[in-house]
């Protein structure tokens, strides 16, 4: 029997974001922003000067740095653009992808088992990334059915934020797509495009504290699901806006850790403009207040503010 490597009690608390805005107040957000109204108005009437063509990026397993065995596969062939491509061609029923960063951080997935290729970002900088694949034995021990460590050099800080990837799920044909192209449609700069994506987010998309309370470990978000329902928690809201943005040619990050005590997702933006906007909620003309779409969705000013003088709310734990 192969070595158990890893009992799966990180992994899970990783992954599981039932949590997620739980015991942040549950303020509703009555009056819609005649900002937020402005800017849609102005997406259907006008056009921008900014190209808002859409730009999405394909990951791709080029074959030409493959490692692996009977049981899985890793493409390294474009990991200088800041992913890998996984699959997994074993017979166990349940299995995770752990890639461990330069940092010793560990992120961890649950796998598809269609025997196709998945994408995955190295989001924490050039340096040796090593990836393992882990079938399940029962309850939560695993075992290592093929491990590779990858020398990566970035080609930049960007790219990989600007792909899809297994949580932040997009492709050309997506309806999250076009709407994020109809809504940089009026915008002059990519902060318009942020803050015409993020009122849109915030006044159209609930809440669902009923998926947050039964939301199930390994959960993935699906970002036209979202736009469709017009409902989310957390990782929904993130992911959404990852997507819209992303494929408007900015990079996103969705970033998961705890806001306050509750494990939580969020996103931050880069903007040639502005850089990173890392922490920030609302946008008052000039400069961002927190770039949370799920809080913003429905917390008062009083709220908003609260959080924002509080410089030890948001604690950050992984990037996609």
């Amino acid at each position: 029997m192969r070595r158990i490597n890893y009992l799966l009690s990180l992994i899970i608390l990783s992954l599981s974001l039932a949590a997620c805005g739980d015991q942040m107040p549950a303020y509703s957000n009555d009056s819609t922003s005649t900002e937020a109204k402005a800017s849609e108005a102005m997406a259907k009437e006008s056009k921008g000067s900014r190209d808002n063509t859409i730009k999405v990026l394909t990951p791709e397993a080029s074959g030409t740095d493959v490692y692996s065995n009977d049981d899985a596969a890793i493409d390294a062939s474009n990991a200088s653009d800041g992913y890998v491509m996984v699959k997994y061609t074993g017979s166990a029923s349940k299995v995770r992808m752990l890639i461990e960063t330069p940092a010793g951080n560990t992120y961890n997935y649950l796998m598809d088992l269609d025997g196709n290729y998945d994408v995955y970002p190295l989001s924490e900088g050039s340096g040796t990334y090593k990836i393992g694949v882990y079938e399940n034995l029962h309850d939560d021990q695993y075992a290592a059915a093929f491990t590779q460590s990858v020398n990566v050099t970035l080609k930049d800080e960007y790219s990989m934020f600007l792909y899809p990837n297994a949580y932040v799920n997009f492709n050309s044909n997506s309806k999250a797509v076009k709407k994020g192209q109809e809504l940089a449609a009026s915008a002059n700069s990519d902060i318009e495009v942020v803050q015409n994506v993020y009122h849109y987010l915030t006044d159209n998309i609930t809440y669902d504290y009923d998926k947050a309370e039964t939301v199930q470990s390994g959960y993935i978000p699906n970002v036209d699901d979202t736009l469709n329902t017009g409902t989310g928690i957390c990782f929904d809201y993130a992911s959404l806006m990852g997507a819209m943005l992303r494929s408007q040619g900015i990079p996103t990050r969705l970033e998961i850790g705890y806001a306050g005590t509750e494990y939580h997702a969020w996103v931050s933006i880069y903007t040639d403009e502005t850089g990173w906007i890392d922490n920030i909620i609302e946008f008052d003309g000039t400069k961002w207040t927190l770039m949370d779409p799920t809080l913003g969705s429905y917390a008062n000013d009083s709220t908003v503010k609260k959080y924002i003088n509080d410089d030890t709310y948001y604690q950050l734990k992984y990037k996609y």
